[in-house]
């Protein structure tokens, strides 16, 4: 939900516009409260947002214009929204009311959903051992306690009336067994990974044979729960309908001949579904109870909320290593807002001070470290304060930089003037160099120089300035969906990422890959640090 950079001036070519309504101060913004923004981001959002109303104000004196109609009502009240939004934000207490506010609507909301699979779950008169199991794990990845989900179920059992089956028990098969399609009964054996499965599943427990539009919605809420797309949802759903109706028909031709015989119900073990959660609930527990800290080296470490993204780019200005687009999910992790700095580093090997280039201090940014001096850096900080620290993935260096929203730079789509990022510009001589930007510097900047080049986590310099390790060895995107990847890391070929004060533009895009062996070192390659999260309890 970022400012898009730049603001597009066509209203019909960007829907940010109409959040200035919005009851939430961050969305007003174009901010995201999972992104923990801080004033500088707060302030220049306002700016930048009351700069694209000022420009439309002349529209109230042409009421025929059809942009005027568009507009019409934030012509007169966007101003004030927006200034409201931001005096809101900046002030601590109140930010902090907003922030418990959207923590409580969260909880509202899954609390709601729970309730809409129970319901579900409850049509026929009775809740199987199967069911309730998969009920615990679908509130668990909406952020419910067990003690809420057991409250709320049996408030639904005792309200609905509906009773509790025993755990189905498989028994040995008959001498004789039924012809299987005697009756329209799932079949046993498949994987408990297999989400189509457990969805079709559902469906057949919940014996509906005609499906309104309201349920129809529901229950492909139920699949995209289970990690279904919503066109998958919709064709199982489909094809249960049609199973249905084959069996309907199949029971009326049966009873014109002769009375069928009984066959005992075949329910088969409900699988235990292992699904990625990140749910806005599950989200605002990890901001309570993860929140960032300063190391005690001085580093700021941000967290960055679990989610899941598209990995990759299918832009035409891609590269072939960047494809297939594969989505990824991620559980949160901090990250260092900063990359580590020569003044850190040195902590660790004094010795390094004799690699300084001639022009950097103790806030520039270290160069001259190879992977494996990077990663030695990261075990040595982990003893020091007994936490988990590392280099973070490929895949968790470009979720840091880019979020959810698929922006080409960690700040939004496009590179158009010297505030955002240090890279090959006016003050360079490379033959690449883009003569038209001046970012204020010829080589390494001092890190956090950009504050508005910040990505949507918070995290700054993650374009540009020098090339940050990270922890995988080069191997392509596999296509598929996948959670938590770790590519290998004894290969010939590591992984860096961002490009440097040395790349070109194309270089500081998000998707953007490079790599070198683990023992490469230059002027324009450092690295920052993750420190993983430990789960309470």
């Amino acid at each position: 939900m970022g400012l898009p950079t730049p603001v597009p001036d066509n209203p019909l070519k960007w829907d940010g516009w109409k959040n200035f309504n919005s009851p939430n101060p961050y969305e007003r913004l174009c901010l995201d409260f999972d992104s923990h923004p801080h004033s500088g981001q707060i302030e220049d959002n306002c700016r930048q947002l009351l700069m694209w109303w000022q420009k439309k104000l002349p529209l109230k004196n042409q009421p025929s214009n059809p942009m005027a109609q568009i507009l019409r009502l934030g012509l007169d009240e966007a101003p004030a929204r927006l200034a409201e939004a931001r005096t809101l934000l900046l002030d601590e207490s109140k930010r902090a009311q907003i922030d418990a506010g959207l923590v409580a609507k969260a909880k509202e909301n899954a609390l709601a959903e729970f309730q809409k699979f129970l319901s579900f779950a409850l049509t026929s008169g009775a809740l199987t051992a199967e069911e309730e199991e998969s009920l615990y794990v679908t509130g668990k990845n909406l952020g419910l306690q067990q003690s809420e989900m057991e409250e709320i179920i049996e408030a639904g059992l005792q309200k609905s009336g509906a009773r509790r089956l025993p755990k189905f028990v498989p028994q040995p098969p008959p001498v004789a067994p039924a012809p299987a399609a005697a009756a329209p009964v799932a079949a046993g054996g498949f994987s408990p990974q297999n989400p189509r499965e457990e969805f079709l599943r559902m469906l057949r427990l919940s014996g509906i044979d005609e499906i309104t539009d309201d349920q129809r919605d529901a229950f492909c809420n139920m699949g995209e729960a289970i990690g279904l797309s919503g066109g998958d949802a919709e064709d199982i759903i489909d094809e249960y309908l049609e199973e249905r109706m084959i069996a309907s028909a199949s029971v009326h031709q049966v009873s014109a001949k002769a009375p069928p015989k009984p066959v005992a119900p075949v329910r088969p073990a409900a699988p235990k579904v292992s699904i990625f959660s990140n749910s806005p609930l599950i989200r605002s527990q990890e901001r309570e109870n993860y929140p960032g800290f300063t190391n005690s080296l001085g580093m700021s470490m941000m967290l960055v909320t679990s989610g899941s993204f598209l990995m990759g780019s299918a832009e035409p200005d891609a590269t072939p290593n960047e494809q297939p687009v594969t989505k990824t999910n991620l559980s949160a992790f901090h990250l260092s807002r900063l990359p580590v700095t020569n003044a850190q580093y040195e902590q660790f090997d004094p010795s390094h001070r004799a690699k300084r280039a001639p022009w950097a201090d103790d806030q520039h940014p270290v160069i001259y470290v190879s992977a494996q001096e990077a990663a030695r850096f990261c075990d040595w900080l982990g003893t020091r304060e007994r936490r988990r620290y590392r280099l973070p993935s490929e895949a968790e260096w470009e979720y840091a930089a880019r979020g959810t929203d698929g922006r080409i730079f960690p700040w939004g789509q496009t590179l158009q003037s010297g505030d955002l990022a240090n890279f090959a510009d006016a003050n360079t001589r490379f033959p690449w160099a883009d003569q038209s930007v001046d970012d204020g510097f010829a080589e390494t900047s001092p890190v956090g120089s950009y504050p508005k080049g910040v990505s949507p986590f918070g995290i700054e310099d993650m374009a540009g300035n020098v090339w940050e390790w990270c922890l995988d060895g080069m191997i392509p995107y596999p296509g598929k969906e996948r959670t938590n990847p770790r590519g290998p890391t004894d290969g010939p070929k590591r992984i860096y990422r961002g490009g440097s004060w040395k790349s070109r533009i194309g270089s500081l895009r998000t998707t953007a890959r490079s790599f070198n062996t683990p023992n490469y070192s230059a002027n324009d390659v450092g690295f920052r640090v993750l420190c993983e999260i430990v789960p309470k309890g």
